[in-house]
């Protein structure tokens, strides 16, 4: 039983619906009091945590939706707890990057290559970072052209960071620097991108991005995550 720290993007689909699987298991222990390993090191790290665990599932759900699958699971039992994340790792997020390496070695791969330095790394979490903290954004940058990032740090940093709300100006920003890198790919829009309310712009970037295999949006952890916060109140 695992649920992974590290972005969604990474889990090829065995993985991805592996996860998936074992989060509604947990819930359902935290939730409605199941004794199935309610003792298991990742059920105990998840408990007073229900409102982050669902928003996990959210990530996971968006990474699906991004795959062109359906995500058909029943409602989410919602345990009690308050909105914070563990506070500890089972393994930390660079050794779980590790951890899929052995584990994919002549298999499926996900979405997003795993990276091999800080540098891929960081270029496949920049837009989503940019969208949260922009002085955050810039101080990476920094230490990266200094030779001063270390790995092990800045996959727990940046796992961390996708935890957190963008703001709207934010979200707004970074949709606007992903819509960049597919603007000149057909097919050309009838309207201004600039008119469009986030939800669009991000759809339109996505089906874009898949559609000619854009290498860099990709293998962008935004290009799936950012969903949850585009999406419209039903």
């Amino acid at each position: 039983m695992r649920i992974w720290d590290i972005s969604p993007g990474y889990l090829n689909r065995q993985s991805l619906l592996g996860e998936h699987r074992e989060l509604h298991a947990i819930l359902s222990i935290l939730a409605l009091g199941k004794r199935g390993y309610s003792r298991h090191p990742e059920t105990l790290r998840w408990t007073g945590c229900g409102p982050a665990l669902a928003w996990r599932h959210r990530q996971l759900a968006c990474e699906m939706t991004l795959r062109g699958w359906r995500e058909q699971s029943p409602p989410l039992p919602l345990p009690p707890g308050g909105e914070a994340w563990p506070v500890v790792y089972i393994d930390e997020p660079a050794a779980q990057f590790a951890l899929l390496r052995a584990k994919y070695v002549e298999r499926e791969q996900g979405r997003i290559p795993l990276p091999r330095n800080a540098q891929q790394l960081w270029s496949q979490h920049k837009y989503s970072v940019l969208a949260r903290d922009v002085p955050l954004y810039q101080q990476i940058g920094r230490e990266l052209a200094g030779g001063q990032a270390d790995f092990v740090e800045l996959a727990r940093l940046l796992t961390e960071q996708l935890r957190q709300p963008p703001s709207q100006g934010g979200l707004r920003n970074a949709l606007q620097h992903l819509w960049g890198h597919v603007a000149e790919l057909p097919p050309a829009p009838e309207e201004n991108p600039a008119d469009w309310p986030l939800c669009r712009l991000l759809e339109e970037t996505r089906h874009r991005a898949m559609l000619h295999r854009e290498p860099y949006l990709t293998s962008s952890t935004a290009l799936g995550e950012l969903m949850q916060w585009t999406e419209e109140p039903a």
